[in-house]
């Protein structure tokens, strides 16, 4: 009985970095649709695995008069995560919670700032997943 448990356990971690991969894959596809013409990628996926309550932090530089679209998602559905941008003095600049976890946002700065982003599971159908952010500029 416990050598079937043993290779029952081998197969299930086997098979876990292929779930893993397929499920950020999908989020990814996600948040691609959102970032088409006029705007273009940074070339840059930022990811996490977030379990319910983790908070993740991403940061970025975005250049004044440039305009930008953040993108993000966890699972397949939209509104599972949220994210809030601020300001490198933690000053909240935007929030999607305020706006039903929208996935995606559109914004443009004055001046060059650097900003930090958290992301994080804000859903009653999932409680954990990999986290996609993905940040477009419009040409």
């Amino acid at each position: 009985m416990k050598k079937y448990q043993i290779i029952a356990a081998l197969a299930l971690i086997m098979l876990l970095p292929i779930a893993t991969d397929a499920q950020m894959e999908s989020s990814i596809q996600k948040c691609k649709t959102y970032i088409v013409e006029p705007f273009v990628s940074d070339g840059q996926y930022y990811t996490v695995l977030l379990n319910e309550g983790d908070i993740a932090e991403f940061y970025a530089t975005f250049y004044g008069g440039t305009i930008y679209r953040l993108v993000g998602y966890v699972g397949t559905d939209a509104g599972n995560l949220a994210f809030s941008v601020y300001d490198q003095d933690r000053n909240l600049l935007f929030t999607n919670r305020d706006f039903e976890n929208t996935p995606y946002w559109d914004f443009k700065f004055e001046n060059t700032m650097d900003c930090i982003i958290e992301a994080e599971i804000d859903s009653k159908n999932i409680t954990s997943g990999i986290a996609v952010l993905l940040i477009g500029f419009k040409q």
